[in-house]
């Protein structure tokens, strides 16, 4: 073993929200060491889920888009798919980002060690290197962010190239020719909107009432009656209770609300559902850090764990499991460690599904005002009424805002359709800002785009919206 070596800052883990903390840290001043096993910071969001994801989605919302082009006079010969190319392509945009924040992080000067840390001690790290050389590090203050990986489900586990989960189901080996998605949640969909534009028969099965339980209803059933006609199959209140891989298949048996079973075959399964945090195996009981029954690490509002020295960042401080809630609790900590008064307090933390349409939102949702008794006043702008949407010829859209309906204030927002990741930056700002429906009634919005949409949602509060009769009911 290494003799050990000190620094002032251990951030554990390279992600968005390690290496956003690294770097807030270094430019503040602070000496910061980033332990890592990747050769450059990027975690699982650059390396194997947010960006290979994306860039595979943006091949698919173009090949829909050429079939679609038939609709308006401009027919295509069906697409000869190169998978070798496909991934180079993908593979390149993963080797540009994460190249970029190797040279940011030389250029902070950070040290950076390649290799999997476990604490001794509240102050003591253990590292295993790669070539399984260990060393030991010391730190007067740590940030936890080792993220999270694909949960699985135990009675189902079958060793087999047939069986995906969502990082294998991004090395593209091949396109099969059906393909069974176990979870209607955010990934599942957004890789099954993949594999359908590049040639697969797509099945969804989730136990839940709907697809992505927990979002707008509104939302998902704009999405839902998109995904019904690029889909072969959407199975609802239904569970997968076995799996058999045959040679040239998986065989699956699913059990419907009424227990009834019934037996399938695909090519391939993925499956999705869900992440747990990889806050095992790290020593955490060599400390006083403590964990919920789900094992993520509690935290205060600056991020700090039950052990002083020791902060805890992203995936395993808790839901929303999102790379740029990540990075944003990596700032408040960093910010912490340097004795700023700071607190990790958002009032509004973006949610995108990137699938076709895109949906989006922010804020408090519908659902939510329900369950805790809120009262507020909904607004719905259809995009049938914009005349963006209609040159684009996806009238399927809707921009959703709610409102305090006594001090106007913008509670939530809610977009399904094209771009809806982009719009949704408007209704976090407002929501921070503590803006009211008259302030973006007011803000002059270009024409024709799809954020007039927002725009006119607000005009709606006060029934004066210009494309939508809706008078104000006294």
């Amino acid at each position: 073993m290494e003799s050990s070596i000190k620094t002032h800052l251990a951030v554990i883990g390279g992600g968005p929200g390690g290496y956003a903390a690294a770097f807030l840290a270094a430019d503040l001043g602070l000496e910061v060491t980033l332990i890592d096993p990747e050769a450059n910071p990027g975690g699982v969001c650059l390396y194997r889920g947010c960006i290979p994801s994306k860039a595979l989605l943006h091949i698919a919302k173009l090949l829909n888009e050429t079939e679609e082009a038939a609709n308006w006079g401009v027919e295509f010969q069906k697409p000869k798919i190169d998978l070798g190319k496909l991934r180079e392509y993908k593979n390149g945009v993963v080797n540009k980002l994460t190249n970029g924040t190797g040279q940011l992080l030389k250029q902070r000067n950070i040290s950076h060690i390649r290799g999997r840390a476990v604490f001794l001690d509240s102050h003591t790290l253990e590292i295993t290197k790669p070539d399984n050389e260990k060393s030991q590090l010391s730190f007067d203050f740590a940030i936890l962010a080792t993220g999270s990986r694909p949960a699985a489900i135990s009675k189902l586990a079958v060793d087999s190239p047939r069986v995906m989960n969502s990082t294998s189901a991004l090395d593209l080996d091949d396109i099969p020719g059906s393909l069974l998605v176990i979870g209607g949640g955010y990934i599942g969909l957004e890789m099954g909107t993949v594999y359908a534009a590049l040639g697969s028969k797509v099945s969804v099965v989730e136990m839940m009432p709907g697809l992505l339980p927990g979002a707008d209803r509104d939302l998902v059933r704009i999405l839902s009656k998109r995904l019904e006609e690029r889909f072969e199959n959407i199975m609802l209140k239904t569970k997968v209770v076995e799996m058999k891989t045959l040679k040239e298949s998986v065989k699956v048996t699913f059990e419907n609300e009424n227990g009834e079973r019934e037996e399938k075959k695909y090519e391939k399964v993925l499956i999705s559902i869900g992440r747990k945090p990889n806050s095992d195996s790290i020593g955490l009981e060599n400390t006083k850090i403590e964990t919920d029954k789900r094992g993520f690490i509690l935290v205060d509002e600056q991020r700090r764990t039950k052990e002083a020295s020791i902060y805890a960042i992203g995936d395993i401080a808790g839901e929303p499991m999102l790379a740029h809630k990540a990075s944003h609790e990596g700032r408040v900590a960093a910010e912490a460690i340097a004795g700023h008064k700071t607190a990790y307090e958002p009032q509004a933390i973006p949610a995108v599904v990137f699938t076709d349409p895109e949906i989006a939102w922010c804020g408090l949702t519908e659902n939510e005002a329900k369950e805790k008794g809120i009262k507020v006043e909904v607004m719905r702008f259809p995009w049938a009424a914009s005349g963006r949407a209609i040159t684009m010829d996806r009238t399927d859209g809707l921009t959703k805002l709610l409102f305090d309906p006594e001090t106007e204030r913008i509670l939530g927002m809610g977009i399904a359709g094209a771009g809806a990741g982009e719009l949704i930056a408007e209704g976090v700002l407002a929501i921070e800002m503590a803006a009211l429906a008259s302030d973006i009634k007011l803000s002059i919005h270009a024409h024709p785009t799809l954020s007039e949409t927002v725009m006119e949602s607000a005009e709606m509060f006060f029934g004066q919206a210009t494309h939508v009769y809706r008078p104000k009911r006294k």
